[in-house]
């Protein structure tokens, strides 16, 4: 499990789709759930798991901005 966590660390989640960091997230929330974990690891995957929030939010955020139109009177309007 440890090693799972290492290899998380390792990975860069500012590539990876939202999809594929939902599926990260869901991975360590089930390691921090297992009563096996130690503590030094359960600090390392609530680590990972912010960083991977972080990046969700910034990638949502974008797509947000994105999602904006310039209206004919120079506005910005929901697409």
């Amino acid at each position: 499990m440890t090693e799972e966590i290492k290899n998380q660390k390792e990975c860069d989640t500012e590539n990876i789709s939202i999809e594929e960091s939902f599926k990260m997230l869901d991975t360590i929330v089930a390691q921090l759930e297992d009563r096996d974990i130690s503590l030094e690891a359960s600090f390392q995957a609530y680590e990972k798991g912010m960083k991977i929030l972080k990046d969700c939010n910034q990638k949502i955020d974008t797509v947000e901005k994105k999602m904006m139109q310039i209206n004919e009177n120079g506005e910005l309007s929901e697409f």
